[in-house]
């Protein structure tokens, strides 16, 4: 997996990640919108792709919060750590506060522990249906199983 070219980033639509998430994606299929998505490449063959967009909760939307809808990958070494790392540049740049994703219980999140990242609560299986917050921090989210939450902090205010 190590071999060839760098990695290397590139722009790419919403028609084009979300091909690749159907054709590589072990549990989800593409979505329907996104704020941005970014290409990773090897060897000019595209081996990753992070989609952003609103967070699915609503009561998480409030506008300066993102969420990674999908990051899917080949399994080319270090390509989810580049795409994290674009996305949460990007978001950054364009005013965004917080990034969150969720990972599966059963999924290890490496790139989002080694970038220091710690699950902050678990989603469990079922829909989101209110606007209101959750009770205590369970969010049910759909049918996927027990999720991990991660929120990163990209860009504190200044007070």
């Amino acid at each position: 997996m190590g071999s060839g070219e760098a990695l290397a980033l590139t722009p790419i639509s919403l028609r084009e990640a979300n091909a690749f998430v159907e054709r590589n994606h072990r549990h989800h299929k593409g979505v329907t919108g996104h704020k941005f998505s970014i290409g990773c490449t090897r060897d000019g063959e595209l081996v990753g792709v992070a989609i952003m967009g609103r967070p699915v909760s609503r009561y998480l939307d409030d506008g300066l919060t993102l969420e990674v809808n999908r990051l899917c990958t080949t399994g080319a070494e270090n390509a989810c750590s580049m795409l994290y790392g674009a996305a949460a540049r990007a978001a950054r740049a364009m005013g965004y506060q917080k990034i969150i994703t969720y990972t599966l219980d059963t999924e290890p999140g490496t790139s989002l522990r080694a970038a220091g990242n710690a699950p902050v609560l678990l989603a469990e299986n079922a829909g989101l249906e209110s606007a209101a917050p959750p009770p205590t921090s369970i969010l049910r989210k759909r049918n996927c199983g027990t999720k991990n939450s991660c929120e990163v902090t990209i860009c504190r205010r200044s007070h």
